[in-house]
């Protein structure tokens, strides 16, 4: 196809998708999963059964693939939003107290600044402090679409416990 086709060609289709872009489209409230508008993040979530129990009370999921992140088995519906001022999780989820509270403690992960290759001892690492930007609340739904996936954890206690901070550079030269 010589050069002014190919311009004829791309001029013609990017018209049409300008005309059908203009056809009404979809409104902010049919936009996503959660059909509700997109510009205000106030807006409660119903579409979906979260197990709102207490921690401790719920059964956990097992990870869904090695070293992934826990799912949260209980509310967070009071922790909200979490800050480096204001995080609930610490108070149960620290090593020194998780044991005592039967809670899941943090992984040495949470202790290491990757950036810095440095092991920051007792000290979490200031770039983890927002727990849900990595892990999520178990939720009562079925999944929306088909996920034939099954996990192959190299370690016994792999769907309960991660160990990354020891293989973060395996395979690495």
């Amino acid at each position: 196809m010589n050069f002014n086709k190919t311009i004829m060609v791309v001029s013609v289709a990017l018209a049409g998708f300008i005309f059908l872009g203009c056809q009404g489209g979809y409104s902010e409230n049919e936009i996503g999963l959660r059909k509700s508008t997109l510009l205000n993040e106030n807006v409660k979530v119903s579409a979906f059964d979260y197990n709102g129990k207490a921690a401790g009370e719920s059964v956990l999921i097992d990870r869904a693939f090695e070293n992934a992140p826990p799912m949260i088995s209980h509310s967070v519906e009071d922790m909200l939003p979490i800050t480096k001022e204001n995080n609930s999780c610490t108070s149960c989820h620290l090593p020194e107290v998780a044991e005592a509270v039967k809670a899941t403690p943090m992984p040495k992960s949470h202790f290491y600044d990757f950036r810095k290759k440095k092991d920051l001892k007792e000290q979490m690492d200031e770039t983890r402090f927002n727990c849900v930007i990595c892990h999520t609340t178990q939720v009562n739904a079925a999944p929306l679409v088909v996920n034939k996936f099954e996990p192959d954890f190299r370690q016994e206690n792999g769907s309960t416990k991660s160990n990354l901070i020891d293989i973060v550079n395996e395979g690495v030269n």
